[in-house]
This record gives C-alpha cells, sequence and structure tokens, in this order.
C-alpha cells in the first residue's frame, strides 16, 4: 500500500498512463461507486496531462445512459435496474472506445445522451490524434461487457458510509436527504454490491485508489506500466 499526497497520486498516474506504448489512443477507465470522488480524480488527472502535452478526451459513463423510462422500468429503487438497465454500453463501445482501439478509425463521439432533457446527443464526430488520452469516469466501467477496452484500469473506493454523507451534502439542492439516503441504500449500494460479485472490479484494476480522505489518498498496487493493447 502506498499513501502520500494527492499531487503525488496524480504524478503515479499520469506516470503510469505515460508508460502506455500503443499506436492507438490510451482509453483509462476511472471506475468506483458513486460518489467516491471519481469525476475530480478524473478531472484533475487530465488537467496534469494537459499539462505535460497530451490530448486529452474526458467523457463520462453517464452520458451513455439509456432513457429514464428503460432506466426504471423495475422500479425507481431497483438495484439490479441500476446494473443492468442504466448503461448502454453498446452504445459506449461502438461510438467512443471502439474507434479509439485497436483498429479503430479514431473518429468518435463523446456522449449519446443527456440526462438533464433526457434525449439523444448527437454531438459532431471528432478525430483524436494517435497518441491521446482517453479519460471515462463513471460506475460499473470493468464489468465484462468493457473490460478489454482499457488500457488503464484505476478504482476508486471510500468507505460506503462516507458515500452516502458526501451524496447528502452534493445533492442537497435537489433532493431531501431521506430521498437521498433511501436512493443510495436502496438502489446504488445494493447495484455495487452486485457489481462486486458478478465482476469483481478491483481484482482487474491496476491502481485501486482509497480516497476517504482525498487530500492524502492511498494506493495500492503502486501504478506500473499496464498492459499493451495493442
Amino acid at each position: 500500500m502506498a499513501e502520500g499526497t494527492r499531487a503525488e497520486l496524480l504524478g503515479h498516474l499520469a506516470d503510469a498512463v505515460g508508460a502506455v506504448t500503443v499506436a492507438h489512443p490510451t482509453r483509462v477507465a476511472v471506475d468506483g461507486p458513486p460518489a467516491t470522488g471519481k469525476t475530480t480524480l478524473a478531472d484533475e488527472l487530465a488537467a496534469l496531462l494537459r499539462a505535460r502535452g497530451r490530448t486529452v478526451i474526458r467523457a463520462t459513463v453517464d452520458d451513455f445512459l439509456f432513457p429514464r423510462a428503460l432506466r426504471y422500468r423495475r422500479g425507481e429503487y431497483s438495484a439490479e435496474g441500476c446494473y443492468v438497465d442504466t448503461h448502454d454500453h453498446r452504445s459506449l463501445r461502438r461510438v467512443l472506445l471502439d474507434p479509439l482501439g485497436p483498429g479503430g478509425d479514431r473518429r468518435f463521439q463523446h456522449a449519446v445522451y443527456d440526462h438533464r432533457t433526457d434525449t439523444v446527443l448527437t454531438p459532431p464526430v471528432m478525430t483524436a490524434p494517435a497518441d491521446a488520452v482517453l479519460i471515462v469516469d463513471g460506475v460499473f466501467l470493468l464489468r465484462p461487457e468493457l473490460i478489454d477496452r482499457w488500457e488503464l484500469r484505476v478504482f476508486v473506493s471510500t468507505a460506503p458510509d462516507r458515500t452516502v454523507g458526501r451524496a447528502v451534502v452534493r445533492e442537497r439542492h435537489v433532493s431531501s436527504r431521506a430521498d437521498v439516503e433511501r436512493r443510495w441504500r436502496e438502489r446504488y449500494l445494493p447495484a455495487q454490491r452486485l457489481y462486486v460479485a458478478r465482476a469483481r472490479p478491483m481484482e482487474h484494476a491496476d491502481v485501486v485508489v482509497h480516497n476517504d480522505d482525498p487530500g492524502q489518498p492511498a494506493w495500492h498496487p503502486p501504478p506500473r506500466a499496464p498492459r499493451v493493447a495493442g
């Protein structure tokens, strides 16, 4: 287990990205339960890589959701629905991960859905340079449908009760504490238990970040040169 400052963790992760040697963009997953700090970590890593001269494409799995009617067809608090019905992984692979992977033409779209309006998005197709870095944050990124699409796999972990507290603060302007706690304890946290049981994400991660204290994180194993995917 390594421990250090936030800057030290980010430096190690950026070094691990830099150690990837592939002929296509490097695809990085920043996975973990809701409210563990995935998005913040992904944004900070992207900023550091840009400062080092890399072209970075930022995306989130929440821009690849199914429409609301499908996401909640098993009920608003269904953990099974959260795990099975939430994300459009086929589109994620088709328009983003595969074009940037081995044999891809590097022509990609970073989103297909707007959750605020529950509508389909058709952003312009862009072309990535071969040495670009794609950083995707979100839940369930190391599941079997996606596991072989990443050159670097990061899993961000915190104590479950801590994520509930963070969620209450984050959503206090749109939901009551009772609503947030119920959604977490009946839908999100049980869905994560399903994910762990079925996909064993931490076993597939290159780096597991323990983010209970974001200013003083711990991680294991220390970031290293990841697999070469082609």
